[in-house]
């Protein structure tokens, strides 16, 4: 029970952070968060419990992606079975989720290849603006979610109406 507690406050701490009111705020990298704003400021709040680095060290330089089943239907995931998500600020460009927020979704910057059921054709990269790339798929930058602590797990969609998993075919499933 005190789990299920902890997860709750947790996903709100998150939805804060990261357009809980469906506003977005993002900083370009090398400014103060808040310093560029898409609209109402950020609220500030402590990380998950997880740690954004464990997550990103799931994929190996070069390693494929995924399609994984879900209720939510086939997903991309890294090829450890990590959900990946996009961010619909990004709009298909240059990512937007910088500072706090890419504490609780990190960006997925290791170069990969596409797996059985992805389209190679798709993947890409977005520079990040400090010199780092970022994967995308269909021009979506991926993210990882820090809540999420096992393969499978896709507890980062519909947070804030603006983070979803994507299939293979390179949409968003808002489902």
């Amino acid at each position: 029970m005190k789990r299920s507690h902890a997860l709750i406050g947790l996903i709100a701490l998150v939805v804060a952070a990261c357009g809980g009111g469906g506003a977005a705020t993002t900083a370009a990298p090398g400014t103060t968060a808040g310093a560029v704003t898409t609209a109402a400021p950020a609220e500030t709040t402590a990380a998950p419990e997880t740690t954004a680095a464990a997550t990103t060290t799931a994929m190996a330089e070069g390693e494929a992606l995924a399609v994984s089943s879900t209720d939510l239907g086939d997903i991309i995931t890294d090829a450890e079975g990590a959900t990946l998500y996009i961010f619909t600020p990004d709009e298909q460009g240059d990512p937007t989720c910088f500072d706090d927020c890419a504490a609780n979704w990190p960006p997925l910057t290791t170069e990969v290849s596409a797996g059985a059921g992805l389209d190679a054709s798709l993947l890409g990269q977005a520079d990040r603006g400090d010199g780092t790339m970022q994967v995308t798929y269909n021009g979506w930058p991926l993210y990882y979610f820090a809540a999420d602590a096992a393969p499978g797990d896709i507890n980062g969609q519909g947070v804030g109406d603006i983070w979803w998993v994507i299939g293979p075919d390179g949409e968003p499933i808002t489902g």
